[in-house]
């Protein structure tokens, strides 16, 4: 079922609703479509990776409603780290952060970080919100395809796979989000994406008093 959102209350409540049943759903971002599964269900968990064909070595990253979310997947952040974030999100960057104990082997990288980003998309932040606020959400495509940008083109390619598909706007040029981490005052772009170089720049450094960018190469391994 495709529902449009412009019936916001009836079209949460039912992705909520198919999130806390163990379903796999459609969800529209500020970045690409995205396909999500409640953290503590294991059996959706299970169908996320088999849905894209996902290799169940490579972690799933998580979306949460808003930084006081954070705590729910990841350990407390040096404060320079919590002042760069509250900068940039809500929006399109996805940062690698030390995993909070106890959560699914699914969302966690072999370095011990999971991937977390919090959406710039009232709709989706609602969800995230009913649901607990945080849910494993990976783009809406098979592995190694190009991510899918509207709710039908998600409806054609995983029909009965899914439950609700949201109805939201899309963006023909949406970029996938950049993904970041961090080794101690370095911070290394993994992956390019939606927020470029420049912005991570005076995010980090907003002063401009480091005579140095800390930002460097793409570590190896890391890709979410």
């Amino acid at each position: 079922m495709i529902v449009p959102s412009s019936n916001d209350d009836g079209a949460v409540l039912a992705a909520i609703r198919d999130l806390l049943a163990g379903r796999v759903i459609g969800l529209p971002t500020d970045t690409v479509y995205g396909l999500a599964a409640a953290l503590d269900r294991p059996g959706a968990i299970a169908d996320l990776f088999a849905i894209k064909g996902r290799s169940e070595g490579k972690p799933l990253p998580i979306l949460i409603a808003g930084t006081g979310a954070l705590g729910l997947v990841a350990r407390p952040v040096p404060a320079r780290v919590a002042a760069f974030l509250a900068a940039l999100w809500p929006g399109g960057l996805t940062v690698a952060l030390p995993a909070r104990a106890g959560l699914s082997p699914a969302v966690v990288a072999p370095d011990g970080t999971v991937g977390v980003r919090v959406p710039d998309h009232g709709l989706t932040v609602a969800v995230l919100r009913g649901a607990g606020g945080a849910a494993a959400v990976t783009s809406a495509n098979r592995s190694g395809a190009p991510p899918l940008r509207t709710a039908s083109e998600v409806r054609a390619a995983f029909g009965s796979w899914l439950g609700v598909v949201l109805d939201g706007e899309g963006r023909a040029d949406a970029l996938p989000s950049t993904v970041i981490g961090f080794d101690g005052d370095e911070m290394s772009i993994i992956r390019h994406g939606a927020i470029g170089e420049d912005l991570l720049r005076a995010a980090w450094d907003p002063a401009g008093r480091e005579s140095v960018p800390r930002v460097v190469s793409t570590r190896p391994g890391t890709v979410r």
